[in-house]
């Protein structure tokens, strides 16, 4: 009788520990509600913080839009001390989010991802004049990286969520393949905004990219879902992105 207890609550011990490991997000599997995505643009500034001073590097304007059956986030970058605009552009699948393409240009680089049954493309450092073609196989379903940012704030966040994100990242100099981002934690707070109080969820992330070193804070709008600031922490390193103008 004791080894059958025994057994049982080994048993029940597995069942449990199953079914409390959430399966990683992915275009799969996703919870995203889809009525929060809409057409908008943003302006934000990009701080870099030393103790307490804040020094800012630049501008980014964001916007996302939606063409037929595919959805475009579009950033430009205008930094303080460059001429050149930074402009990434990520296309997704509005059915699934699944990536599409991906392309990215400034100073140091250009690179463009074309997402199917292989990740194609190039990257160029126009440091070095290197330039790589790129083609990776890839086995489990992923979001690109430079999205999941966006996917973040329309999950189903509350109190006490917590998740893992499937990514795909290249970066020549540091990781390329799938990987993981990780949703630690997530609060519900309050932050002042031109003089009124919003309520914010402020979503913790971290992800395989930096080896979970930097940790990003968001803190998403509760009625708008848009994100009204983003805190970043590398190794002590601060910066902070902060929100000017949102409109849709």
């Amino acid at each position: 009788m004791k080894s059958l207890l025994y057994l049982l609550l080994i048993v029940i011990c597995f069942i449990t520990e199953a079914f409390s490991q959430e399966t990683p997000l992915s275009p799969k599997n996703h919870s995203v509600n889809v009525n929060l995505v809409k057409n908008e643009k943003s302006d934000m500034s990009w701080f870099m913080i030393q103790d307490t001073v804040k020094i800012e590097l630049g501008k980014v304007h964001t916007e996302v839009k939606k063409i037929e059956d595919t959805l475009y986030v579009i950033t430009r970058i205008n930094m303080k001390q460059s001429s050149t605009q930074w402009i990434d552009r990520t296309i997704v699948a509005i059915s699934n989010f699944k990536p599409l393409y991906h392309s990215s240009y400034n100073q140091q680089r250009e690179m463009v991802l074309k997402f199917g049954e292989k990740v194609t493309g190039y990257y160029l450092d126009k440091k070095t004049g290197t330039k790589n073609d790129i083609s990776e196989e890839t086995t489990a379903p992923y979001f690109d990286s430079n999205f999941y940012p966006q996917l973040i704030r329309w999950l189903p966040l509350e109190e006490g969520y917590a998740n893992t994100i499937k990514i795909f990242d290249y970066n020549p100099t540091a990781k390329i393949g799938t990987m993981t981002a990780t949703i630690k934690q997530v609060s519900s707070s309050v932050m002042n905004l031109k003089q009124k109080e919003v309520a914010v969820w402020k979503v913790e992330v971290t992800d395989d990219i930096s080896d979970n070193t930097a940790i990003s804070t968001y803190y998403i709008d509760q009625n708008t879902r848009k994100i009204l600031q983003q805190d970043i922490d590398f190794k002590g390193r601060m910066m902070s992105l902060e929100i000017i103008e949102a409109k849709d």
